[in-house]
């Protein structure tokens, strides 16, 4: 029987297929999603049942044998290095050093006499050997193709590569797919190939993509689906900083964080990010409270700092960089109904220093010793850390990995931290504070 072309839409969101065009997808409600795409059915052969696989014990299956990055840090957020067969898909913002990044792993690699491929789809040879040169990452290993179709791309991936990198998944086609490079229907069409590549081949594979400037990765929602890793590289412009960040891993944890410095030569790893948002000077000021955070497993110093000033206007200000805006607004209310602070005649204005942004709750104490010691205007002891979470009745609830939290303050320096009651055992050379309420914390702290 001849191949049959049929038009459908899919959904760029959920993935989802229908038969006609519509404004609003009838499986995830979306509007404006539904684009067009060419299908080629084939016609239904006969099923073997003998050639079925057969389902295999848990204990039979091997676990596997991870391939390291080269990079400590890259390692730390993949989860303890590449895993044959994956795909991860690595996102950023142009300009952000991705192609960097991965052309600094492909060199580490290519550097312990693995051979890898780098398939790029927007620059040139002399582009990418340019770069390569000038990041040191060079050697017989490391090989360089410049192709944008990847069905000539992958003819050369069977070729014992420990490594493929296609750099960027929208800037290759499919043949016999309609759309231009960079379509819905493109990117889902090439991360497939890519994907059933790399499955077949036990090879591991990373895809790079573009972030809208809504913050997304660029193309349809699937292809976050379909990977198994997604990586997100973040930085400021004005900051030599970089953030890697896992939202999601099929082989490891999804709340890792990998920091890095770039430089001239490329990017380097940090060797103590707790210095990046803290410059370790005492600031005897009010409104500056120190704060022990967690990104996965690794601990740093946060500095929160808070400014309160009169206001003549009936609704006053509330301004947060750093944390999220209806978290303060929570905070002054507890300090308000629980302690007696009241902020309601003043502009709140609160920071974090050094850029960072706070996703632990646990930094809650660190923000109310802050608020109360603006409002107050009495600045807090500099040797003094906060490690606890606050709830709506003021209580200062537990925390994880409290002891580890502490080690890392005593590390830097400080002679005291306020933690909530527990029976954890906490190191020597520290004295700890214990209080169950903010009020009670308010209290110790002459506030």
């Amino acid at each position: 029987m001849p191949k049959k072309t049929i038009t459908s839409y899919r959904c760029v969101e959920c993935g989802a297929l229908v038969n006609s065009w519509s404004g609003k997808c009838p499986y995830c409600s979306q509007w404006g999603t539904l684009i067009e795409e060419q299908r080629r059915i084939h016609p239904e052969k006969e099923r073997n049942i003998g050639e079925m696989p057969e389902p295999l014990a848990v204990r039979d299956i091997k676990p596997p044998e991870r391939v390291s990055s080269g990079l400590a840090e890259l390692d730390r957020v993949l989860g303890g290095g590449w895993v044959p067969g994956s795909v991860v898909l690595v996102g950023g913002e142009p300009g952000v050093g991705k192609s960097t990044l991965l052309l600094q792993a492909c060199g580490a690699m290519a550097g312990q006499k693995q051979d890898v491929l780098y398939v790029s789809g927007e620059e040139s040879f002399s582009q990418v050997a340019l770069r390569a040169t000038r990041l040191g990452a060079s050697g017989d290993e490391l090989k360089i193709l410049g192709e944008n179709d990847i069905s000539n791309a992958l003819q050369h991936a069977g070729h014992g590569y420990s490594l493929l990198v296609f750099d960027s998944v929208q800037s290759f086609s499919m043949e016999g797919i309609s759309g231009f490079p960079g379509s819905p229907a493109q990117v889902r069409g090439v991360a497939s190939r890519i994907i059933e590549t790399a499955k077949s081949g036990n090879v591991p594979a990373v895809i790079v993509g573009h972030i809208t400037k809504q913050g997304s990765l660029a193309g349809p929602k699937l292809l976050e689906h379909m990977v198994d890793a997604v990586l997100l590289f973040a930085g400021e412009r004005t900051s030599p900083y970089r953030l890697l960040r896992s939202t999601k891993n099929r082989f490891g944890a999804t709340d890792e964080l990998g920091v890095f410095e770039m430089r001239e030569k490329g990017l380097f790893p940090v060797a103590d990010p707790s210095r990046l948002y803290w410059n370790g000077e005492s600031v005897m000021a009010p409104g500056v409270a120190m704060g022990v955070v967690l990104e996965g497993a690794r601990p740093f110093v946060a500095e929160i700092q808070s400014l309160v000033a009169p206001t003549p206007f009936p609704y006053p200000k509330r301004t947060a960089r750093g944390l999220e805006l209806g978290r303060l607004q929570l905070m002054l209310a507890v300090l308000e109904r629980r302690c007696g602070v009241s902020s309601g005649g003043f502009d709140v204005y609160a920071n974090v220093a050094g850029g960072f942004t706070l996703r632990d709750p646990h930094a809650d104490l660190a923000l109310c010793m802050a608020l109360a010691s603006a409002v107050r205007d009495r600045p807090l002891p500099p040797d003094c850390c906060f490690i606890g979470e606050v709830g709506l009745a003021g209580e200062i609830r537990p925390v994880g990995l409290t002891p580890l939290r502490i080690r890392e303050a005593k590390r830097l320096g400080f002679s005291k931290v306020l933690v909530s009651p527990s029976d954890e055992q906490f190191p020597d050379g520290i004295k700890i504070l214990k209080v169950g309420h903010l009020k009670d914390a308010l209290e110790v702290m002459s506030l």
